[in-house]
């Protein structure tokens, strides 16, 4: 097809009565003039937002996969250091009363292999 349009609309919802109405017939399915349903599925998912990692989703696949656990602070410093945002904690401190430990090279290791995992980096 060399003639395509595209065309976007922008609704505005209101509890008015409209002033006209325009009837539209859209045939969906496969072949000339019709919209395929796979096609309307393929775009929307590229609109799907990302699903929210957890830290504890984080521990649980590092516990299975390694047999060991690793503590929110260790996951907190390694997406630190890749630059990676990080939620809001509502109880975090203003200060910390100790320096910041940095994880074991195993647990780091592990972390980042979740976090390629989840697809986080």
């Amino acid at each position: 097809m060399d003639n395509e349009e595209q065309v976007e609309t922008v609704v505005l919802l209101s509890h008015k009565s409209p002033d006209s109405v325009i009837n539209v017939k859209v045939e969906f399915g496969e072949g000339d003039d019709k919209i395929s349903l796979d096609a309307i599925a393929e775009q929307a998912k590229k609109y799907q937002p990302k699903p929210k990692i957890t830290y504890k989703m984080i521990q649980e696949y590092v516990e299975k996969k390694y047999g060991f656990k690793v503590h929110t602070a260790y996951i907190v410093e390694v997406k630190r250091s890749l630059g990676l945002s990080m939620y809001d904690a509502p109880n975090a401190a203003e200060e910390l009363k100790q320096p910041r430990k940095r994880p074991p090279k195993e647990k780091v290791e592990a972390i980042m292999e979740a976090l390629k995992y989840f697809k986080v980096i």
